[in-house]
């Protein structure tokens, strides 16, 4: 969208739409958001550049830190109402609860950041964020008319 207008530009209205949930639920599977038939990781976390199936160009994400952040929203969410269940419920003792939730907490944590990662890839491959957009120009190739050339 135009930022003073409200107006979609023309080369944005001529895009094809993509579907976000379909793009994060095949981002979640570590697949490729635009084919889900390839891999979308080569290691823990580390994005392919290209799908090997389709030949999309996943090199442009930008996930940085939103999946760390959903990632403990999301394991908070399930182990916080957890201990206050067992706590209210057992009473156990504090190292009962240290031997079960760090464990637990670990365990979720390094589960979920992987998927989590490539729903946000997912996310902005599908809302042609960052590289993702045809129309995007690079950072370094963006310069302000106000800025003098140094070079």
């Amino acid at each position: 969208m135009s930022e003073w207008t409200g107006q979609a530009s023309a080369a944005a209205a001529a895009r094809p739409p993509r579907s976000p949930w379909n793009a994060m639920a095949r981002g979640f599977r570590c697949r490729c958001p635009a084919c889900g038939k390839g891999r979308a990781f080569n290691g823990y976390l580390t994005v392919v550049d290209r799908c090997g199936a389709c030949g999309e160009d996943l090199s442009h994400q930008r996930a940085d830190d939103a999946p760390p952040y959903f990632t403990i929203m999301a394991v908070g969410h399930i182990v916080v109402p957890l201990i206050l269940i067992v706590e209210t419920t057992f009473h156990p003792s504090n190292f009962v609860h240290l031997a079960i939730w760090l464990p637990l907490t670990l365990i979720l944590t390094l589960a979920l950041l992987r998927p989590i990662k490539g729903a946000v890839v997912g996310l902005q491959w599908a809302l042609y964020m960052h590289g993702f957009d045809p129309d995007h120009v690079p950072e370094e190739d963006a310069k302000a008319p106000w800025q003098p050339d140094l070079s």
